[in-house]
């Protein structure tokens, strides 16, 4: 397995298999099932979260902790395990961190109370870091490079498939049976990965020489853990009482001291010298705030469906298909756009779409039909990421050099999922949750507040894309064929 064309095993030069052909099919099965694995473990959650309440009597700040532990776990390992798939080999990592999230999702769906299920999520999540980055480097360092474009095309099409589908399915089986089958949906897809992955060749690289920066990784668990601890708990506890100005005052020293702790590392975790470039700041800073609204407006729209509009869980999780539909039709077009016009009026064009979706779902109410209250948000909301996903990406990989390519991506990813992690944590406060553990009568006064809170943040995303990104065309290298897919692009709507 190889990034590039290294010299495999030997002094060899590796050029890896063709897409046309068993090993290249079984490659391209094994990555789209372990992808959905991740995808779906972050993002059906939401459909699940009303029945989960009533069935095992949780408070908000509890089923917080079943949607945050996952995510923040991933967020803080996924550099960590990148550097761990680098060293021992994506496909390795790829089956163990599988094999973790199998385990898990048994525990998930066993789990006798609230603390289980939110032990069980941690240890998913920390699978989920190992899937993530192993699934799309072995797809991509393993097929040979004039294949690698096609097969990521069809790697991000199948895996949006998936994603789409599921949140439909997770809400018949709550419907139909019980919340603990959602977690039982990745069973059949993790085996079905695993087998495949013992088709797919182990490729010799040279590999990574094992520098493993645990005193930055230690910092960003602890760092990301105590300030959405702080986020969640506030609502419920008092923004003033020890249990929430403990854990957020050590989190954000944490995160204060990574940045001087990572510039002093031999062979550090997040190489801060790539933050000198502007253009780079901004993108990363516009993906923290649009990703973060994209996943708090999700689950501010499946909660609103289902404990305001009345919908079923299947209903909820069907309500934003229509949004990926869209996504799908329009993101081809995206890259080719950015060859023509550069990035920064696309990505900021289809970053203010969204906001006016968000916008417009800011004022579903009891009563109102899906088609005029639903429909048009959605497709707003699918044609503005199908527009802003290409020209994100390529802005990010034109920003630096080749050599930091694989670096700039990784961090854009981490940025991602953090702003999902921390704006999902502080969605409670939007609501103003206060000590009630109903979600009820809160989205009924607050919803469209918080809503329009996310389309808020969007617009500043945008503002930052129109005032740092540059005018100019990316490189042609540079230039995604597809839209590459971050951690929460494609499943945040679902």
């Amino acid at each position: 397995m190889t990034t590039r064309n290294e010299p495999a095993a030997g002094g060899a030069s590796y050029a890896g298999i063709a897409i046309r052909g068993r090993a290249g099919a079984l490659l391209v099965a094994a990555t789209v099932l372990a992808s959905m694995v991740g995808f779906i473990d972050a993002y059906m959650i939401n459909v699940a979260i009303p029945a989960i309440g009533r069935d095992l009597g949780t408070g908000v700040t509890g089923l917080q902790w079943v949607l945050t532990g996952y995510l923040v776990t991933v967020a803080s390992m996924l550099l960590l395990a990148g550097a761990l798939a680098d060293h021992f080999g994506w496909r390795r990592l790829l089956m163990i961190g599988l094999g973790v999230m199998l385990i898990a999702s048994l525990c998930c769906a066993a789990a006798p109370n609230t603390a289980a299920l939110i032990a069980a999520r941690v240890v998913q999540g920390a699978g989920g870091a190992m899937v993530v980055p192993s699934s799309l480097a072995l797809l991509n360092g393993t097929l040979r490079p004039a294949d690698r474009a096609k097969g990521i095309g069809i790697w991000a099409g199948l895996s949006t498939l998936g994603t789409t589908l599921g949140p439909y399915g997770g809400g018949w089986l709550i419907d139909h049976a019980s919340w603990r089958y959602v977690f039982l949906l990745n069973v059949p897809l993790i085996a079905a990965a695993l087998w495949v992955l013992r088709g797919v060749p182990e490729v010799s690289r040279p590999r990574r020489e094992l520098s493993v920066d645990l005193l930055g990784a230690l910092l960003t668990v602890v760092g990301l853990g105590g300030v959405i601890y702080a986020l969640t708990a506030g609502p419920s506890d008092g923004w003033g009482s020890a249990t929430v100005l403990v854990p957020g005052g050590v989190g954000v020293v944490c995160l204060a001291a990574l940045v001087p702790v990572e510039q002093r590392q031999a062979a550090p975790m997040l190489r801060t010298a790539l933050f000198r470039i502007r253009q780079f700041v901004a993108i990363n800073a516009a993906t923290v705030l649009f990703y973060g609204a994209l996943s708090a407006a999700s689950y501010l729209v499946v909660l609103q469906c289902q404990l305001q509009l009345g919908y079923s869980a299947t209903e909820a999780g069907a309500a934003l298909i229509p949004e990926s539909a869209v996504f799908l039709l329009v993101s081809p077009f995206a890259g080719a756009l950015v060859a023509r016009v550069g990035v920064r009026w696309p990505m900021a064009v289809g970053i203010l779409i969204v906001a006016g979706g968000f916008a417009w779902l800011s004022a579903a109410s009891p009563g109102d039909s899906y088609l005029s209250a639903i429909l048009p948000g959605a497709l707003l909301w699918g044609l503005g990421i199908g527009l802003t996903v290409a020209p994100l990406t390529a802005g990010v990989l034109a920003a630096v050099d080749d050599a930091d390519l694989g670096e700039a991506s990784a961090i854009n990813d981490a940025a991602s999922r953090v702003g999902g992690v921390v704006l999902i944590a502080l969605v409670p406060a939007l609501l103003g949750v206060g000590g009630s553990d109903d979600l009820v009568e809160p989205l009924g006064h607050r919803y469209q507040t918080a809503m329009l809170v996310m389309a808020a943040l969007s617009v500043v995303a945008a503002v930052i894309t129109l005032g740092y990104v540059a005018r100019g065309r990316p490189p042609a290298t540079q230039l995604p064929a597809t839209p590459r897919v971050h951690g929460c692009a494609v499943p945040v709507s679902t």
